[in-house]
């Protein structure tokens, strides 16, 4: 079973996350053991994003291990993260060290 992990799920947290349109405190935890961490946007975000690079640098840089839900809020990031761990999608990611992150720190999901 997959563990999804964040550093604040507050109600706080997650009002602020959902009027940002992105959250980049995810963590995903798969029964093998890896770990990985995961930036969660939404359209509207990542198309503000992309016109500012764009208009900036000329080029747009995507976030890595960026996921695009509907809205983000856990509810929508949870079932999202069990697709696409069906979808074997993070077998193309690479996972975190377990020094990069204290699971003990973070909270449950």
């Amino acid at each position: 079973m997959v563990k999804i992990y964040c550093t604040n799920n507050s109600e706080l947290a997650e009002f602020e996350a959902s009027s940002r349109g992105y959250r980049s405190d995810i963590f995903v935890k798969l029964d093998s053991g890896a770990i990985y961490q995961v930036n969660v946007y939404d359209i509207v975000r990542l198309k503000q994003d992309f016109e500012e690079e764009i208009d900036s640098e000329g080029y747009f840089s995507i976030e890595p291990n960026l996921i695009l839900v509907k809205e983000v809020v856990m509810s929508q990031i949870r079932l999202t993260i069990e697709k696409l761990v069906k979808q074997k999608f993070f077998d193309y990611l690479k996972p975190i060290h377990e020094s990069e992150v204290d699971v003990n720190k973070l909270v449950e999901v």
